[in-house]
């Protein structure tokens, strides 16, 4: 076969698996809860050697975004501190070239947790518009509110816009205020013809929904108290109920995405939150927060004030504060911001085990296959088969400091570093 003809033949039998296999679309995949339907998800690979590596792509500036991924694109987003611009970044998923960059805003850069970054919002994506959301300051500061030491930081505006797949903007709008110590962070989240922001902070918070073809704010629910928290709503039909549940300002709630209204909220248990919480069917389950910790397993067919009534089990046994869990193999997976995961039986709530798994978590949890993925600061991937005992099935390291979730797309595992994005995949899988 004439090797032009090849090229063709192998790059249309990419492209039809790519067609074929399931999207990481926004923060936490397809469902919003970390789970993948991939059937092949890589299982070994080393940086080091290249084994299992497809390609490993420069990624300029900083951020702790997590890639999205739909057939032939991938995107994420970036701060370039030397010259102050918050960028939008289009890559090709087969090959990591880079396909274009869009400047969002340019402004200087915000204070902010050093854990934190100015591109930490992940954004989300429909096939034909990619959604971001970045902070604008002014560079003015103000004392900063609910800390212990006192200092100054930058307050500004939430600043959301609209790419198509050409990396033309659509639109671009400020839709309300943000001030936080801890610098900021939230993903889009998609609903029909909305896109709902979290714009909890230490002032008056809320939740807006955006028309997603203008971004024109459709509705904005106030929220019950000015603390800061950096959780992304997940949205679930339950009885006849469409539910959007998050925790946040003190307490946990859910909403109707189409109108913002309340249908049920559990006071409590703590005051600061980061990580989304996950659904298997019957229960949400929430792990927070700061300044103590709660892993809750949340009945939702209630109403009203449910604090009472509707919490299925409660544990204090782990302290995790920003990765957000996944469920998978009927079992609730979480890990401590400190390296220590733990395992709950996700019906009765029984703590099955702790173990070290590395030095600090800041990536959440993903699943495929029935398998738990967990990403340490390090880059170091432990795969693990939950059950009873802790199953280490493969250790593997791209040997960069990471913060970023991963994404599973197409039979391949994307992980983001400090300074690049990998593609993973093994050497079987046909890609």
């Amino acid at each position: 076969m004439p090797a032009r003809l090849l090229l063709l033949t192998l790059s249309a039998a990419l492209f039809t698996s790519l067609a074929h296999a399931e999207n990481w679309p926004g923060w936490r995949g397809p469902r919003g809860d970390g789970t993948s339907l991939e059937g092949n998800p890589p299982l070994h690979w080393d940086a080091a050697s290249g084994e299992n590596i497809v390609w490993k792509a420069a990624i300029p500036g900083d951020g702790h975004s997590s890639p999205v991924i739909w057939n032939d694109r991938v995107f994420l987003v970036t701060c370039l501190p030397e010259s102050e611009e918050r960028v939008l970044l289009c890559l090709d998923s087969a090959t990591g070239e880079m396909i274009w960059r869009e400047t969002v805003l340019t402004c200087p850069l915000e204070t902010l947790h050093h854990l934190n970054s100015r591109a930490s919002g992940t954004p989300v994506t429909d096939g034909k518009t990619v959604y971001v959301a970045f902070l604008e300051v002014d560079g003015s500061t103000v004392p900063a509110p609910n800390v212990g030491s006192p200092r100054e930081i930058t307050p500004g505006r939430i600043v959301v816009a609209a790419y198509d797949f050409d990396g033309n903007r659509r639109w671009l709008v400020r839709i309300g205020d943000f001030v936080s110590a801890h610098g900021f962070c939230s993903c889009p989240v998609i609903f029909e013809d909305l896109l709902i922001i979290n714009g909890d902070h230490d002032g008056d918070s809320y939740i807006a929904a955006l028309d997603r073809e203008t971004g024109e704010i459709v509705w904005k629910h106030p929220r019950a108290n000015g603390i800061r928290s950096y959780v992304t709503p997940i949205i679930r039909e339950i009885d006849g109920r469409t539910q959007m549940v998050l925790s946040g300002s003190e307490h946990v709630t859910s909403l109707d995405p189409r109108t913002g209204s309340t249908l049920w909220t559990i006071d409590g248990p703590t005051e600061q939150f980061v990580a989304s919480m996950v659904f298997d069917g019957e229960r949400f389950f929430m792990a927070c927060g700061f300044p103590d910790y709660h892993v809750m397993a949340i009945d939702p067919t209630g109403a009203g004030d449910v604090t009472t009534t509707h919490v299925a089990w409660h544990s204090t046994e782990a302290r995790c504060y920003v990765p957000s869990p996944v469920l998978a193999a009927g079992c609730l997976l979480v890990a401590n911001d400190d390296g220590i995961a733990h395992c709950y039986d996700a019906a009765t709530g029984e703590h099955l085990w702790r173990e070290r798994m590395g030095r600090h978590y800041s990536a959440s949890l993903i699943s495929a296959a029935g398998l738990a993925y967990l990403t340490d600061d390090d880059g170091v991937t432990k795969i693990i088969r939950p059950g009873p005992e802790p199953e280490v099935l493969a250790e593997n390291n791209v040997g960069e400091f990471c913060c970023a979730s991963p994404a599973i797309a197409g039979g391949r595992l994307f992980i983001r570093t400090e300074r690049h994005l990998f593609c993973i995949a093994e050497a079987n899988s046909g890609e």
